[in-house]
């Protein structure tokens, strides 16, 4: 079973609350005890004893989180403390010039992901061109085989050693770099299997803000996620490079991937993680380090079905089917076009901003013909359909937006 742990757990202020749930329960409030009689298995042992116990508080708060029991829990935790890095945490006008464009260059997976910060990068290295030579995820990050070499051949430890503004390994820094420097897939594979030649794990990963889910190498490569592809692109290399990890031992079961990737139509990725056995691969290194804080192949699969069918992706209903997947019963929803092209959402967004949000040109001409307003701001953050093609760096929904508007004045 999947964990439901907040971003960055803290066993104190899980403690904590368990502390306060045994108070509660002890005083008879409501809402604790609906807590321990909907999570604790023996719930009626527990409260009718005349005294609830802190191990029966703190038994009930780990199955609330999905964990079998407080043990787990705080196993988890010390695997989490050793795994997480939370880079939104890291203050980057106080880094050195290499940990800052290791920062800079890197899928953070927070809400400033975006090219403006890949293009700093790009400029910080431009003014200080011998910063892969300051240290060896700078030299990851900036996919120089070169440096990489020079760094190896004096200390071929650093292959597998943490470290830069994260504490990643140096083949993540490769993996998540978004930087645009002028670097062709030779370069990048030759930088790869520099790393890769000298002992880097090409599962390599860690735990975003402590989360049982772990971002690895493959899933960096692979990109996208809730922010879109505009603001969390896939490597520039994304297929060659996935090949190369996978040839190397990656294994092909990574969750974090299918999650990222599962919000669009395109299925290359499932298409490549099948060729490489992930339909029937057995546990990774990273489901027999969490246990049971991940989530099991069962949910994986499951959350796939639903989103694809709820979003009438029937090719990936196809795909998982032709790969043993049991689809079951899936109701694929067919998309439908609007009877009005201006209906509102819950936050007052139209089909047009939910269209440009995605850069889906298609839909957005035919809602434009049907008479959609590009005008509407939505209630939520008060702007247009151009202004969110704009925040999700939608470039050609948003220069299509842009001349429509200018050719209807």
């Amino acid at each position: 079973m999947a964990s439901s742990l907040p971003d960055n757990p803290s066993l104190e202020r899980l403690r904590s609350d368990a502390r306060t749930l045994q108070r509660g329960a002890i005083a008879g409030d409501a809402k604790a005890l609906q807590t321990v009689r909907r999570y604790h298995p023996r719930s009626d042992i527990a409260l009718g004893s005349g005294r609830f116990r802190l191990h029966d508080a703190q038994l009930t708060v780990a199955r609330g989180y999905g964990f079998s029991g407080w043990p787990a829990l705080v196993g988890y935790l010390a695997v989490a403390e050793e795994l997480a890095v939370d880079p939104s945490g890291i203050t980057e006008d106080e880094l050195a010039a290499a940990d800052r464009f290791c920062s800079l260059s890197s899928l953070r997976y927070d809400h400033s992901d975006a090219p403006p910060r890949w293009q700093a990068a790009a400029e910080l290295i431009e003014s200080n061109p011998d910063v892969p030579q300051h240290h060896v995820w700078a030299a990851a990050s900036a996919a120089d085989p070169a440096a990489l070499t020079s760094h190896l051949e004096a200390r071929p430890d650093l292959a597998t050693t943490p470290g830069g503004p994260f504490g990643w390994v140096p083949l993540l820094y490769l993996c998540y770099s978004r930087v645009p420097l002028p670097r062709n897939k030779d370069d990048v594979l030759a930088a790869a299997v520099v790393l890769l030649d000298a002992g880097a794990d090409p599962d390599s990963g860690y735990l975003w803000r402590a989360m049982a889910t772990p971002f690895t190498a493959l899933t960096g490569v692979f990109g996208e996620g809730e922010q879109g592809p505009g603001r969390q692109p896939r490597h520039p290399f994304a297929l060659a490079l996935a090949v190369l990890l996978l040839q190397h031992g990656a294994h092909p079961v990574d969750q974090q991937t299918l999650y990222n990737r599962m919000f669009r139509a395109d299925d290359s990725h499932l298409e490549l993680l099948f060729r490489h056995g992930l339909a029937d691969a057995g546990p990774s290194l990273w489901e027999r380090r969490l246990g049971e804080a991940m989530e099991t192949r069962a949910q994986m699969w499951q959350r796939q079905i639903d989103w694809a069918a709820e979003h009438g992706f029937a090719d990936r209903l196809a795909l998982l089917a032709r790969h043993g997947i049991d689809i079951g019963h899936a109701d694929l929803v067919e998309p439908e076009f609007p009877d009005d092209p201006n209906v509102r959402d819950g936050d007052g967004a139209t089909p047009l901003h939910h269209a440009a949000w995605s850069g889906d040109l298609n839909l957005m001409r035919r809602l434009l013909e049907a008479g959609a307003d590009p005008t509407l701001v939505d209630h939520r953050y008060g702007t247009t359909p151009l202004g969110w093609a704009q925040h999700a760096y939608q470039t050609e929904a948003a220069a299509y937006l842009g001349s429509w508007q200018t050719r209807t004045l």
